[in-house]
């Protein structure tokens, strides 16, 4: 409802941000229970919002390696799964060490991690993913399948799964529920502003919010508030509040600092030996519809020994803009992608942008090859627009099969927490400053990933990768691929003291009693995972102990 329709100033619980994860902190609290208070307050407006002052005042430093703010950021109900593309994976054991690659960046335990991820089949739920777990071997069906013939797992994994949410915008799945929940109030083109003063027990009594629409602001008190606006909006608002940790005599040292993304492009293919027609390129389905995908990754214990960074590795298409792959249906969305009007409604900017690497080429040859692959050049691309565009369970993605056998790699790898990779405010106290770079650890560990993958595929008599760049032209070649600011991470750190972090294990921020931040901005390491279902798990345990320590009895 509008900022009119707002029945009370005072609420039990004021969350602020409905992507996914504030989303699910106001509806599992709002449910469990029916005699509070809830109010969820959100930027934009019920159905997005276009050019708004938040990106507007943003000055990202490296946009050769980080997209701007309107390509990888949303503002609306449902926050940035506006354009999600529904990828649901779950963190390791290995993230939550403090292994000599991250520089004593890892401020959380694997004790944590189990206790979160108990969280996981109530998270599946919101993010109808399945219920199945994130590993084949833990799947009667596939317990012995593998990605290719030959492939034996050891050094190498084949086993680890991504999962595939159905409801990629969560505001127009979740808006009826929201409506409904009669002890819910939701607040569009509400700006937070100002945090209330701190009192001596760490209490603060209320927000400011700032109206969009007449510029006037509205006051919000509340019990608990729970910041969940994203990680470039929620250490915004902290940086802009810095009277908020008075109790600690001081800003915290990690506020805005070990900003995280993850290393992602294609520098190599593999071609397998075995027969084409056992090898597992594509989607797997759960009974329920739900889809699912393998992952190459290194086994912790090698990780640990190597001393690298966690990378997930999977089959892909060869890269669309280059007609050399001669496929005519390749080409034929390649071209559709890069048609003005039609591109923008296919795909978001970010994964447009992954597709067509911005790049209008050689297009006769394109064309070429649409014409040699027809009619498949038209039926493939109609039967896929068919399944990802107009079922209820939509196809995540396109892989296609390749009869020699031979497929791209992506790869998608941890960062180093970098305190030089930061988010600052600039002297006007508004401007937010992005700072990101990669370091020669997060380039170096991913060749060394694809090293060691290529070494096992030879030893198992499995394949071999076949790479695109000369071994000297590798580092370079990732660092001009690299494009991140969709996985934001680190900048408000969970630790067990203020002098390492910003929040504790409950996410509360240090020095308050009330206040918290459910956000990906708490992760100290970002995986080879993107955050969204694991921010998930995080944001039903935050509901579960809200209700346990501020709901009144």
């Amino acid at each position: 409802m509008s900022d009119s329709g707002i029945k009370d100033s005072h609420y039990d619980l004021c969350v602020i941000g409905s992507g996914p994860a504030g989303m699910m902190v106001a509806l599992e609290y709002a449910r469990k229970c029916p005699d509070q208070r809830v109010l969820l307050a959100e930027f934009g407006a019920i159905h997005g919002t276009g050019q708004n002052r938040l990106d507007d005042r943003i000055d990202n430093k490296n946009p050769r390696n980080h997209h701007d703010p309107y390509e990888c950021t949303n503002k609306g109900l449902g926050g940035t799964s506006i354009t999600w593309g529904g990828r649901c994976v779950m963190y390791d054991e290995v993230d939550f060490e403090d292994r000599p690659i991250v520089r004593g960046g890892c401020t959380w335990d694997q004790a944590l991690f189990s206790e979160v991820k108990g969280y996981q089949a109530r998270a599946s739920g919101y993010f109808e993913c399945g219920e199945g777990p994130f590993s084949l071997g833990e799947m009667a069906a596939h317990k012995d399948s593998r990605v290719a013939e030959y492939f034996v797992e050891g050094e190498v994994s084949d086993s680890t799964v991504e999962r595939w949410s159905m409801p990629t915008r969560f505001g127009p799945r979740y808006r009826a529920e929201i409506e409904e929940t009669t002890n819910l109030d939701l607040l569009c083109g509400a700006e937070a502003r100002r945090i209330g003063a701190v009192d001596s027990a760490g209490q603060i009594d209320e927000i400011e919010f700032r109206m969009s629409s007449n510029g006037e602001s509205v006051t919000i008190r509340a019990s608990a508030f729970v910041i969940a606006a994203g990680t470039q909006e929620s250490t915004r608002l902290l940086l802009r509040n810095a009277h908020v940790f008075k109790q600690l005599g001081g800003t915290p040292a990690a506020l805005g600092k070990y900003y995280q993304g993850h290393v992602s492009g294609k520098i190599a293919s593999v071609r397998f030996k075995g027969d084409p027609k056992r090898t597992d390129y594509g989607f797997l389905r759960d009974p329920d519809g739900s889809y699912y995908r393998r992952r190459f990754r290194l086994s912790d214990e090698c990780l640990r020994r190597e001393n690298l960074l966690n990378t997930a590795i999977w089959l892909d298409n060869p890269l669309y803009h280059d007609p050399a792959h001669g496929s005519g249906a390749m080409s034929m969305m390649y071209l559709a992608m890069i048609t003005p009007v039609l591109g923008k409604r296919l795909a978001p900017p970010a994964i447009a942008n992954s597709v067509t690497k911005g790049k209008v080429n050689k297009v006769p040859q394109h064309l070429v090859n649409v014409l040699r692959g027809l009619p498949g050049s038209l039926w493939t691309p109609a039967s896929v627009f068919y399944r990802r565009y107009l079922l209820k369970r939509k196809l995540p993605g396109i892989f296609l099969y390749n009869p020699e056998n031979r497929y791209a790699l992506h790869f998608h790898a941890e960062q180093v927490p970098d305190p030089e990779n930061r988010m600052s405010l600039a002297d006007d106290g508004e401007t937010l400053e992005i700072r990101y770079d990669l370091s020669d650890d997060d380039v170096d560990s991913v060749i060394r990933n694809h090293e060691i993958l290529d070494d096992w595929l030879r030893q198992c008599g499995c394949g071999e990768l076949e790479y695109w760049f000369p071994r000297e032209e590798l580092p370079d070649a990732i660092r001009t691929m690299s494009r991140d600011g969709i996985h934001q991470s680190g900048t408000t750190r969970i630790a067990d003291h203020s002098a390492d972090g910003v929040v504790d294990r409950d996410l509360r921020v240090w020095g308050t009693r009330n206040l918290y931040v459910c956000s990906s901005s708490v992760f100290p390491t970002s995986s080879q995972a993107n955050p969204t279902y694991f921010l998930g798990c995080f944001a039903i345990r935050l509901a579960d102990h809200l209700m346990n320590s501020h709901a009144k009895r």
